[in-house]
């Protein structure tokens, strides 16, 4: 019997019409699009208006559109992860009113928080769930609505972030095809660098935190842009080592959409061709969970039967990784 592997077999997404482009954040912060796009690469990003909607109304619709364009049944998929920095509400599962809410009624579900990194580690369990044999439709879905802990006064934040969704479908493959290795990896010494300190268990919101503002994202940029090029980086050329893989081998970089310069620098650690780097942090910004299957989203139609993939990404904890990938279907 051949070996199980897990492999995507189909992508869908979802973004909101309003775009929030530099030229609109020159009137609310004290930047330009100049100062914008020279150090983030970002010239415009989507953000969900709606009161009401949060993340789980993102997962819904990128979900709706993978099952348009699949054409799967719904009532198939046996788990729906939902990766998330920004779900719905506490004690109440995002991935579970996603499901129930595109149909999949005899699927199980769970949310899964890592920051940035959510999807790229989501991509590691659904897989695990596929090889284990008792599995054979997985969706994961990175969805997040970063507007909703965004302080639009904080130009060291507001210019970075974004609202968006991306859906995979995992399914077993028999050809070798789909995940083929991993390095993922944490450091909690990095949490006081990247977070929303209030509103979680160790510090409940009061309207006292709430009127400081301490409920919005804070970073400190350079010794997170420092982890996010080097841990990045280190882990692209270390399983790319360890697989034998020279830069001629890979057929694209997936990496997460955080900056500009951090995806080139990834790229250039393994002398990677520009023309290799999928890139759409310009049109949506950081979507955080939702800007790995983004870019499959973007560039699907350019994907190949066979194409290696290398995905990476970083985020606040501190969380990052890589992943190789071949991918498994003609557009």
């Amino acid at each position: 019997m051949s070996k199980i592997t897990a492999a995507i077999t189909g992508v869908g997404a979802y973004l909101p019409e309003y775009r929030l482009t530099n030229q609109i954040l020159e009137t609310m912060v004290d930047t330009n699009d100049e100062w914008i796009t020279t150090r983030t690469g970002i010239k415009e990003r989507r953000i969900l208006k709606d009161v009401g909607k949060g993340s789980s109304y993102l997962a819904i619709n990128a979900a709706k559109d993978l099952i348009q364009k699949t054409g799967v049944d719904p009532k198939e998929i046996d788990l729906v992860i939902v990766a998330t920095a920004t779900p719905d509400m506490k004690a109440a599962s995002t991935a579970a009113f996603t499901a129930t809410n595109i149909g999949a009624v005899n699927a199980f579900s769970y949310d899964l928080e890592a920051a940035c990194s959510s999807f790229l580690f989501g991509m590691s369990a659904a897989s695990s769930y596929i090889e284990s044999g008792k599995y054979k439709k997985v969706l994961l879905i990175g969805a997040d609505k970063n507007s909703s802990m965004i302080n639009y006064e904080d130009r060291a934040t507001c210019i970075i972030f974004g609202d968006g969704a991306g859906a995979v479908l995992f399914e077993p493959n028999t050809e070798g095809l789909g995940l083929q290795d991993e390095i993922l990896r944490s450091n909690g010494e990095g949490r006081e660098f990247l977070h929303a300190q209030y509103g979680g268990s160790s510090y409940p919101s009061t309207p006292e935190a709430v009127a400081e503002g301490k409920h919005f994202v804070f970073q400190e940029g350079r010794t997170v842009f420092k982890n996010a090029v080097f841990n990045m980086a280190d882990v692209t050329e270390r399983v790319m080592k360890r697989n034998d893989l020279t830069n001629d081998d890979i057929q694209w970089l997936a990496a997460h959409q955080a900056n500009k310069r951090i995806i080139e620098a990834t790229a250039n650690r393994v002398n990677l061709n520009p023309d290799k780097v999928m890139m759409n942090i310009h049109k949506y910004g950081n979507t955080t969970s939702a800007t790995l299957p983004l870019l499959l989203h973007d560039y699907e139609s350019q994907l190949k039967k066979n194409d290696k993939l290398i995905f990476a990404a970083f985020g606040g904890g501190f969380t990052w990784g890589a992943i190789y990938l071949t991918w498994a279907y003609n557009s």
